[in-house]
């Protein structure tokens, strides 16, 4: 059981150029073992990687964009079996790439910027619902408050002075900018996926 994120930046052509040092940043800075990436056509991204990694990584990208003016992700993140291996990620497949893309392929149309999709019907009904409610606050990230989510996904287990002092803010500027992103409830929706990723993957 792996997953695969399939992204896109939203309006990349109208964003200046430094963006895409900021996507590979993003993408170079992920978090768990055996991460494969590949930037193409130009603003789209996939990557593979463990499953139960797959949100927290999905959340920092989407951090790392939004300390870009006016600058956002569109993400779709897909579980499922890998039946094809390949060098390059965009040339592998099976049931995790499918529903990468379907999910990816239905934001669109659902006019979100972030969903799941699985072999488990229920758990995408749920989790998608998490997700949508959390997007209301993470599609509306200022700068300072997606940047203060990236040093803390970053540094996790750390104390706020020291997220203060590698951001060169105050205790309070961080408190608060982590206040206004729901950072805390969104590490919990992040802490409830992987309880339940990984009850399902045991059955």
């Amino acid at each position: 059981m792996i997953a695969v994120i399939t992204g896109d930046i939203i309006n990349s052509r109208e964003l200046p150029d430094e963006w895409i040092g900021t996507l590979k940043a993003a993408l170079e800075g992920l978090f768990g073992k055996n991460i494969n990436w590949e930037i193409f056509r130009g603003d789209s991204f996939q990557i593979e990687l463990n499953a139960k990694d797959a949100l927290i990584n999905a959340i920092y990208i989407k951090a790392c964009i939004k300390t870009l003016k006016g600058a956002d992700v569109r993400i779709g993140i897909g579980l499922g079996k890998k039946t094809i291996n390949a060098e390059k990620v965009t040339e592998a497949n099976g049931e995790a790439f499918v529903n990468s893309g379907g999910a990816f392929d239905a934001l669109k149309i659902t006019k979100v910027n972030m969903a799941i999709k699985t072999p488990w019907p229920n758990f995408d009904e749920e989790l998608n619902l998490f997700i949508k409610l959390a997007l209301i606050t993470m599609d509306s990230w200022s700068q300072i408050s997606a940047e203060m989510v990236k040093y803390a996904i970053e540094n996790q287990n750390t104390k706020q002075d020291k997220i203060a002092k590698i951001s060169g803010r105050s205790q309070s500027s961080v408190s608060e900018a982590l206040k206004r992103a729901h950072f805390t409830e969104i590490m919990e929706l992040e802490n409830r996926y992987r309880i339940l990723i990984a009850k399902l993957i045991k059955k």
